[in-house]
């Protein structure tokens, strides 16, 4: 399973993206909040809320987007979806999205993939490449002891631990994903990441140049979608 990108490439990438990031945001937050706006009592909500403060995402916005969630302001009906397909080169792809509007987003989606060399496909043609698994990222500092916090995890319940020059990546089962944080959260450590994402089983390693660019162009088109959540690829060379 191959790694896509480091903790300063994801961190600049935060950074250049921050207010795209705030909208994305705030649309999970106020959907997660129809369920109810005490994140103590609503672990979608609690998740959405610390996404986006990792990117420091004003007090404001959050309070206002959990108050379009519960109703008491009145805002957008936001629909979850996802779209499959393959870029260049035949790299998987699945887009995560939540717009207000499914006919506009399925046309920018599509438009992404025709501009770029890729083909938008039918639901389920490339997700079996996949595994839908918790993933929890930790900057690697020297106050963090490795084996400290790989007792804590495994007694949380976590699958596998990956450790980098820079990080620490947790891997979980998705039903138990909420558990391991609490606990990881509880001992005092801080993430980079945590959610809940697909990660490719399979993977493939384009060669061309040209592939390559029009993967890294196609992506970020997609990330730049205000409808779009989450992009997702089994390509082994970093898009960020």
């Amino acid at each position: 399973m191959g790694r896509h990108g480091t903790i300063a490439g994801r961190k600049e990438k935060q950074d250049a993206r921050r207010a795209a990031m705030f909208t994305k945001f705030a649309r999970a937050i106020t959907v997660a909040a129809k369920a109810g706006g005490d994140p103590d009592y609503n672990v979608s909500l609690k998740h959405a809320i610390e996404k986006a403060k990792a990117v420091n995402m004003p007090n404001e916005n959050i309070k206002r987007a959990i108050k379009k969630g519960t109703g008491e302001l009145a805002g957008e009906s936001y629909e979850s979806g996802s779209f499959e397909g393959y870029g260049a080169a035949g790299v998987a792809v699945i887009v995560e999205t939540l717009t207000d509007n499914k006919n506009r987003t399925t046309s920018s989606v599509k438009h992404a993939f025709d501009k770029y060399g890729g083909n938008l496909g039918t639901p389920g043609c490339v997700s079996y490449m996949f595994a839908r698994k918790g993933l929890i990222v930790i900057e690697k500092t020297d106050d963090i002891d490795e084996d400290a916090l790989m007792e804590v995890a495994l007694n949380a319940g976590m699958e596998d631990m990956v450790t980098y020059d820079d990080s620490f990546e947790i891997l979980t089962d998705e039903n138990s994903f909420n558990e391991v944080c609490e606990e990881l959260r509880q001992a005092g450590y801080q993430f980079v990441e945590a959610d809940v994402e697909y990660l490719p089983s399979m993977e493939i390693t384009p060669t061309e140049e040209g592939d390559i660019k029009n993967l890294e162009k196609m992506i970020d088109a997609l990330e730049n979608n205000d409808d779009v959540q989450k992009v997702y690829h089994n390509c082994t060379v970093d898009l960020g």
